[in-house]
């Protein structure tokens, strides 16, 4: 399998620096965002879970809609430098719209590379990540290493208008896919629209990947998805409640006019000097 492996020191980069390579490559790894101890509470508590394999090979243990798991798991939602980051690029709270577990145990084969946002919805992803703009933040527990089901993406598939980059295609593999790895407590940020997968798991060993999805406030999904359940969400913590808001509300301005009253002549958000923030 081609193997292109990325050598960034993630650590070195500054904020600007991690929103630019999120922004064009369509990936970022932000380090050492979990603690050993921190992890060790979730591998605890996900042995609780009953998980299940996926369609195509049983190597691969998941378990969809972990949110209401309790405990560390359900925390990790409001964790606090993730939220803090998430707000800084989207500008406002996130609001989270997906959250899952996978296991790749040893012989699991790789992933085809495919993208998780898809914009009129489908049969695996539904509408949950049809968002227009979302950020899946993927925590891994173990060491990602180049045995051991490591990353891989083809940078900035997300900015192609080529009928290639329809997001509803896949591929088993490619010439300009790269390979990311990383130390267990880092997490892998991807744009909804770049195609990425894994390698196979040739270790010896499992690698756990607790997977969530988050939007900003106005990019709400094309369809209506289902609320959160409110006796479920009454028993979360107030910062997990904050960043689990009304998956379907967003902001459109469909009737907006040419020159709206109170139209801003400045905005962060959008200039290209975001990427030289501290």
């Amino acid at each position: 399998m081609i193997v292109n492996p990325v050598n960034t020191d993630w650590a070195t980069l500054a904020l600007g620096q991690q929103i630019e390579h999120l922004e064009v490559e369509g990936y970022a790894v932000i380090p050492d965002l979990l603690n050993p101890d921190h992890m060790a509470r979730l591998r605890i508590e996900l042995t609780k879970i009953e998980t299940r394999g996926t369609d195509y090979t049983d190597k691969k243990q998941c378990f969809n809609d972990i949110q209401w798991a309790g405990g560390a798991i359900t925390e990790l939602i409001a964790h606090a430098p993730m939220v803090t980051f998430l707000h800084r690029i989207f500008g406002c709270d996130p609001i989270l719209m997906t959250y899952d577990y996978a296991c790749s145990e040893p012989g699991c084969p790789a992933i085809n590379l495919h993208c998780d946002g898809q914009p009129w919805g489908s049969k695996i992803f539904g509408a949950e990540q049809s968002c227009p703009r979302l950020v899946r933040v993927l925590y891994y527990l173990q060491d990602l290493t180049a045995d051991t089901a490591p990353f891989r993406v083809i940078p900035r598939s997300h900015l192609s208008f080529h009928n290639d980059a329809n997001p509803y295609l896949r591929y088993r593999e490619h010439p300009e896919q790269v390979m990311v790895t990383c130390k267990a407590g880092s997490a892998v940020l991807i744009n909804q629209n770049v195609f990425h997968g894994n390698y196979p798991n040739q270790g010896n060993r499992n690698r756990e990947m607790l997977g969530l999805a988050y939007r900003p406030t106005w990019s709400g999904p094309c369809d209506k998805v289902e609320p959160w359940d409110p006796d479920k969400l009454a028993k979360v913590s107030d910062a997990v409640r904050k960043v689990m808001q009304d998956r379907n509300q967003r902001v459109e301005l469909y009737n907006g006019g040419n020159t709206p009253a109170d139209m801003r002549s400045d905005s962060e958000g959008i200039s290209p000097s975001r990427w030289q923030w501290k």
